[in-house]
């Protein structure tokens, strides 16, 4: 049958293996998006999504889910307890590690544009249980980021309209008698609202979002120009301190930007419509950075403003802007900032379950979740059935439960995503997938491209047949660091390669590669782990650290002399964004990421491995004996459009 008849015989009894307990499936890939499977049997049951999103679609997007009311609050709180006037800086330093994550998501976004985001391109260049871990986290950061969101805004509306209790008292907050529950109607009707409105259709949800994005947008341009105005008048009192403009120092300021980079999370909602943008090579990264670079620049004048009109100690940590218009005389002001918080909160809460549903459908079409989520309704090319089910789980949350102390979840579950990204674009680079997995209905295109193959003679099938060794095997499971056989046709240059052990194959390059990955993140790890750790003895501490840090340093240096891989030119859609400064913005990108991750506290930790414990056995019972590559036959990357090319001419015969 030939190098791919074995292949898909190899990977058969392969697959049999992994249902009974083996950990090959756990590393599984599968392709770069969804385009081929459209023609499967298993997907001619799916509408697509619609391709309805342009650039300005995608700013709304990401400006309306990044920037909260969180603004209009952390301005006083990093002020007063860490920057002080240096304010403005630490959001640009924020602004500038957030910008990591966003080049490496630019790039896989327009390289792999699929819904799914972070899961999509964890399950194409790591593998299966990582990908259904990315996915399983990002199930519980939309769920409770639209919950705390929705329940952030009844205070506000009520501010808004006079007072704590001016809202009718069928959205009202109510005490439960005899049960100590604190329900919010109010959030849970505007979850159901947004809900049916995301129904709608993309882009009527988007145009919806994007006046409500612009409403915020307006009053943060109030806040910047009125408040320039009375700090001319004023002669900018917040500066003019015997404190200087450092008064806790460079550390100071530093621990304010970990602080406000929490603040720019959300442009990754730009990501998870990548299926439904029109032109995503283009769109996708200038949707993604335009609509970050807006966000640092409005984060950076409002704190200018504020922290120049009132001094940094006597600010309000609760009302920061509004109080500080009321210091000069202004107090009519308030209810503008009112309004920009309540318009802050709602984009954000539609930017908070936009991609969920299509995370589920992505996990869905995967095979990792039932196919009720894959199911796109014909006329509105929306994933209904998903978005109805993300409404019913984050509305009830929403009404019956405070989740205020469950927000910190939300965090994990972005600087996973965040750091999963980062490595899948050193994989990309480096390690990219060279076997694509196939459905077992294309046999018969695989047959016959092997048997075409097996009775060519001509000199030029001499590297197809070299691809022998990267057909469909046990070990084609590990991508990074197995090890691939190589043909060397000089045996002067073979022996120089044994004696100097000097890189000369692209396996053992691969090989050497995928270790150098694997070995900057256990020293990312490790570095950031004892750096975190104040309680273990320093001696222990600082050699710790040492041995992070060279691993660290080693990872780099190897991956800054080992050549990329060429198979990255055609990787998935070609002519999108590249990241620059590979593979230092990537590493950092981790760095940046984990540390903040390792800081996150215990608490958070132990919640957050509750919900991930549930997602392994979900998986172990469900997900994995469900996977569409459960069957699948790995091929070589090069013959993928030549079989595919095969089976369109079988069924048109």
């Amino acid at each position: 049958m030939g190098f791919l008849g074995d292949a898909q015989k190899d990977c058969s009894d392969g697959g049999g293996k992994c249902v009974s307990g083996g950990l090959k499936c756990l590393v599984r890939r599968k392709q770069v998006d969804y385009s081929h499977s459209k023609s499967s049997p298993s997907g001619s049951g799916h509408s697509q999504l619609a391709k309805a999103l342009t650039v300005s679609h995608l700013i709304a997007i990401g400006v309306g889910a990044t920037i909260g009311a969180g603004v209009y609050i952390l301005v006083g709180t990093v002020a007063r307890e860490h920057s002080g006037p240096a304010l403005t800086f630490s959001f640009l330093i924020a602004g500038i590690a957030a910008a990591l994550s966003a080049f490496c998501y630019a790039e896989l976004a327009s390289r792999c544009p699929s819904a799914g985001s972070a899961y999509h391109y964890s399950y194409i260049c790591i593998g299966e249980c990582v990908a259904w871990l990315i996915g399983w986290a990002l199930i519980l950061e939309y769920t409770i980021g639209g919950s705390a969101v929705a329940r952030g805004i009844s205070p506000n509306l009520a501010m808004l309209f006079g007072g704590p209790n001016s809202l009718p008292s069928f959205l009202a907050r109510q005490t439960l008698p005899g049960l100590d529950i604190v329900v919010d109607p109010c959030a849970a009707v505007l979850i159901f609202v947004v809900t049916g409105l995301l129904c709608v259709g993309i882009k009527e949800s988007t145009f919806v979002q994007g006046i409500v994005t612009l409403a915020n947008i307006c009053a943060m341009i109030f806040v910047i120009i009125a408040g320039g105005y009375l700090g001319i008048k004023s002669g900018w009192p917040g500066y003019e301190l015997s404190t200087g403009y450092l008064p806790f120092g460079a550390d100071g300021m530093l621990a304010g930007a970990s602080t406000v980079f929490f603040a720019y999370i959300g442009f990754d909602a730009v990501a998870s419509t990548a299926e439904e943008v029109k032109n995503p090579q283009r769109d996708l990264p200038l949707g993604i950075g335009l609509s970050l670079s807006l966000c640092c620049m409005l984060y950076m004048l409002v704190s200018a403003i504020i922290v120049g009109l009132v001094p940094y100690y006597a600010m309000d940590p609760d009302t920061p802007i509004s109080s500080a218009f009321a210091s000069h005389g202004v107090k009519w002001a308030a209810y503008i900032v009112a309004v920009g918080a309540c318009t802050a909160l709602c984009s954000t809460l539609m930017g908070s379950i936009l991609p969920q549903p299509r995370i589920l459908l992505a996990m869905a079409r995967d095979g990792l979740l039932p196919s009720f989520f894959s199911d796109v309704n014909k006329s509105t090319q929306v994933p209904v059935k998903g978005t109805v089910a993300t409404g019913l789980l984050a509305g009830a949350l929403a009404f019956f439960m405070d989740v205020d102390q469950l927000s910190g979840m939300v965090s994990v579950g972005t600087l996973l995503a965040f750091t999963m990204v980062a490595i899948s674009v050193l994989i990309l680079r480096y390690v990219p997938p060279d076997e694509v997995p196939l459905p077992a209905h294309f046999q018969e295109a695989i047959d016959s491209v092997s048997l075409r193959y097996s009775n060519s003679s001509s000199p030029g099938n001499t590297d197809v047949e070299n691809t022998k060794g990267h057909g469909i095997s046990p070990e084609s499971s590990v991508p990074l660091l197995a090890e691939k056989e190589t043909v060397v046709e000089y045996p002067l240059v073979e022996k120089a390669a044994r004696k100097f052990n000097f890189i000369l194959s692209e396996g053992n390059r691969r090989q050497i590669a995928g270790w150098s990955i694997l070995l900057t993140c256990v020293g990312v790890l490790v570095l950031t782990s004892a750096a975190s750790s104040m309680s273990l003895n320093s001696s222990l501490r600082y050699a710790l650290c040492g041995v992070g840090g060279f691993l660290l340093l080693s990872g780099l240096v190897s991956l800054t002399c080992v050549d990329q891989d060429d198979a990255r030119h055609s990787f998935g859609h070609a002519g999108g964004f590249i990241c620059p400064f590979i593979p230092l913005l990537p590493i950092a990108s981790i760095l940046i990421n984990v540390y903040l991750l390792i800081n996150l506290g215990s608490g958070t930790w132990i919640r957050v491995s509750i919900w991930l414990v549930v997602g392994v056995f979900i998986y172990i019972f469900y997900g994995r004996k469900h996977s569409s590559l459960q069957d699948a036959v790995y091929v070589p990357a090069t013959l993928v459009n030549e079989i595919y090319e095969t089976s369109c001419i079988s069924a048109v015969a």
